[in-house]
């Protein structure tokens, strides 16, 4: 089953999030958002580092190494933009001024909890980072990720197995099969990508999903 590359599940994301939001992007796939906001929005970007105003990704040889975000990736700066102390950053984070927080995930469960700092794979060591203080500071968490690991094991789950993030957090989850709220009843698939069926998804999916009676196919561009 075919889904939406990481550009196109990074372009869904961006039309969720509001012009002139104050966003973390965390390490991995969400860091592609930056990069595919349209010119009609201003977001400014967040790094737990110390960088408010971040730009797109600096074209191949443009890199200047000493900017930098939380993943150690070059990054631009915008006009206006500023550098912090790394603990402005953080209180940054837990006063609650950032309004969406956009995080990779292990898995997340069917109530909102998120697991994405542990696995039980040792190639893997835990590195929790800001994602705690994200987690539970952003007025809204966005997750993404793909649907499944890539031995095919459902990450989207009714209970999350690896040891947990932050506790009911979760508003929102893009993977590349499908768009899902978090709600009172579990995961509301919203919009699915392209030839993705209920069934196909609900087969890949650990927890028991409902599919919103307005579904529609995800609009990757």
């Amino acid at each position: 089953m075919s889904g939406l590359s990481p550009v196109e599940v990074a372009r869904r994301v961006a039309r969720d999030i509001p012009d002139g939001s104050y966003v973390n992007l965390g390490i991995g796939m969400p860091t592609l958002v930056a990069d595919v906001v349209g010119p009609d929005k201003e977001i400014v970007y967040h790094s737990e580092n110390g960088v408010l105003g971040m730009g797109p990704a600096p074209a191949p040889g443009e890199e200047d190494w000493e900017l930098i975000n939380a993943g150690k990736q070059p990054v631009t700066l915008l006009p206006g933009g500023a550098f912090c102390h790394h603990t402005d950053a953080f209180v940054m984070m837990r006063g609650g001024h950032i309004d969406v927080s956009v995080l990779g995930a292990f898995q997340v469960a069917e109530n909102g909890d998120l697991a994405n700092w542990a696995t039980d794979e040792a190639a893997l060591p835990p590195a929790v980072g800001g994602a705690m203080d994200l987690a539970v500071g952003a007025r809204r968490v966005l997750v993404v990720t793909t649907h499944t690991t890539r031995d095919g094991r459902p990450k989207l789950l009714d209970r999350c197995t690896y040891p947990l993030t932050a506790a009911a957090v979760v508003d929102r989850v893009y993977t590349d099969l499908a768009v899902l709220d978090v709600g009172p009843a579990g995961f509301v698939v919203r919009e699915v990508a392209p030839g993705v069926t209920p069934e196909a998804l609900q087969a890949v999916t650990g927890a028991r999903l409902t599919f919103a009676t307005d579904l529609t196919v995800v609009r990757p561009d």
